[in-house]
């Protein structure tokens, strides 16, 4: 049986201490400190959720808000809608977002780009391409970088790229608090404009301790997750954007649906899941099956797993 993805034991032990008043330490300004180094940053606040990281973020932005027509994230729509803002769709790569796309879109200004670090958690977005045209064209970027925090390469969740960086640390995120998310940015005028919903997203020294044990090593976690899912698309065949780096896989297949229920039989999991049939608009709108390496526990994401896992797709395929 496979495991899900939960909180580090230390991370656990650490925020039972804090819970009891063992430790005292100012954690929120220790992940402050830890997220600014991370993202590049000045301004860093830390939530109580990914999605109030997403409303304190959209909460800043007077233009429209402009969503990849796939492999984003739901809670985008959801909150752009609650906050009255205009949705623009824009058409993707099968999620992978090209800034040409964004010529054939009317945009006003003060509009911002949300997607996330990962079309539908199976390909690295271009964030360098991305950024360029944003800022040439006026466009605010937003990157859930829920999946990308911690990249080795700096190119995913660098503030280099990203006017604003927003991430769940919520499970099962690769910095895994069990609840909690951050925003970051360099633009004072985005937390000047945006001090309520940020009090009415303020979370407690329990979860920022517990970010702060995450972040201590989430740059190896990402990195065995990334390797992890290459070694799967190295060995499943007519998998989507085989050749970008991703923290699961997506094989597109007409019987989706069927395979996808089989395999959650034959690759049984403690709780929760990690087999996802498409079509879902935050993977890929067309049949396919996700298998979501990043949900499972870092033990299971040893080769002697993973090759249960290849073996048991090539069977269904």
């Amino acid at each position: 049986m496979f495991r899900f993805k939960a909180p580090s034991q230390n991370t656990l032990e650490l925020m039972g201490e804090i819970a009891k008043g063992n430790d005292k330490r100012d954690f929120e300004s220790m992940c402050i400190d830890k997220i600014r180094n991370l993202t590049g940053h000045d301004n860093v606040k830390i939530t109580s959720s990914g999605n109030n990281s997403i409303f304190v973020a959209l909460s800043a932005i007077e233009g429209d808000v402009i969503v990849p027509d796939q492999g984003g994230w739901h809670g985008f729509k959801q909150i752009a809608g609650f906050l009255n803002r205009d949705i623009v769709t824009l058409k993707t790569d099968s999620g992978l977002i090209n800034p040409d796309y964004l010529d054939d879109v009317d945009i006003r200004e003060g509009s911002a780009l949300i997607y996330t670090s990962f079309a539908g958690y199976c390909a690295e977005q271009n964030t360098k391409l991305i950024s360029k045209y944003c800022r040439d064209n006026g466009i605010i970027t937003i990157e859930d970088a829920s999946a990308g925090l911690g990249d080795k390469k700096k190119r995913l969740g660098n503030g280099k790229y990203s006017d604003i960086i927003i991430a769940s640390t919520g499970s099962p995120k690769i910095i895994n608090a069990g609840k909690g998310g951050i925003i970051s940015t360099d633009n004072d005028e985005i937390f000047e404009k945006t001090k309520l919903p940020q009090k009415l997203s303020k979370t407690s020294q329990i979860v920022c301790g517990g970010i702060c044990c995450e972040l201590e090593n989430v740059g190896e976690k990402l990195e065995l997750t990334l390797n992890a899912t290459q070694h799967l698309k190295n060995n499943i065949e007519n998998t989507l954007h085989a050749d970008k780096r991703g923290v699961n896989v997506i094989i597109p297949h007409s019987n989706a649906k069927e395979i996808s229920w089989n395999l959650k039989k034959s690759l049984p999991i403690d709780r929760s899941g990690f087999i996802t049939a498409c079509p879902n608009y935050n993977r890929v709108k067309q049949k396919a099956v996700s298998v979501e390496i990043k949900n499972l526990s870092y033990d299971c994401l040893e080769k002697e797993h993973l090759d249960i896992i290849i073996k048991e797709i090539n069977n269904q395929l």
